[in-house]
């Protein structure tokens, strides 16, 4: 069974109806006991990292998550989801995450241009990635595929042997995906990003 954390920030049906389509046992719950009886986790994540990890805490769901990851189960976060593995985020001050993949999250810079024009922030629209190591979820992608971003803050990893897959917008190259052990994340959104995102998920159900 994949359980979807409802915490009341996240993209929570578009992923489970892909889980769905694709054939796995996934459901949505708000009861953080249900992650122990989880074969696998995702971790979705919409809106800012400080009022994510404000629910993620009041919501009782951190220490069955970190119990989840301790006993070697499967974890994907997605979007802020993968912002809050992270040690900590400037987002709105500094606010602390869960500390298992050592980082920090940071804003894209204003007035980065790109051939004459200027570049919006937040990131958002598809954009091709470039895989840096063969994650699980990465099987039968190829490298430089388009996948659908949309974030205003980016994940910059203390160690770049964590970085799965990266992508360039402006002057600016992030880590688009993480991957240590049974812990696996994508900034961009795999609901959104069509075969390439259901490939990712299909991935992951069948670890």
């Amino acid at each position: 069974m994949i359980n979807i954390i409802d915490y009341e920030m996240g993209n929570l049906r578009s992923v489970e109806k892909a889980f769905h389509k694709l054939g796995f046992a996934a459901g949505i719950s708000s009861d953080p006991e249900a992650i122990a009886a989880a074969d696998k986790v995702v971790l979705p994540g919409v809106g800012a990292f400080r009022d994510c990890i404000h629910n993620l805490r009041s919501g009782g769901f951190v220490e069955p998550l970190l119990a989840h990851v301790a006993a070697g189960k499967p974890l994907l976060g997605i979007c802020v989801g993968m912002q809050m593995l992270l040690d900590e985020s400037e987002e709105f001050g500094r606010h602390q995450g869960l500390g298992l993949i050592p980082g920090k999250v940071v804003r894209f810079p204003s007035g980065m241009v790109e051939n004459g024009e200027r570049l919006k922030v937040p990131h958002m629209g598809w954009n091709n990635i470039n895989l840096k190591k063969a994650s699980p979820i990465f099987a039968g992608i190829q490298d430089d595929s388009f996948v659908y971003f949309v974030h205003s803050y980016h994940c910059q990893a203390e160690n770049p042997e964590d970085v799965a897959a990266s992508c360039t917008y402006g002057d600016v190259t992030f880590c688009a995906s993480f991957w240590r052990g049974n812990i696996m994340a994508t900034q961009f959104h795999p609901e959104k990003s069509q075969d390439v995102g259901l490939q990712i998920f299909k991935n992951f159900g069948n670890l």
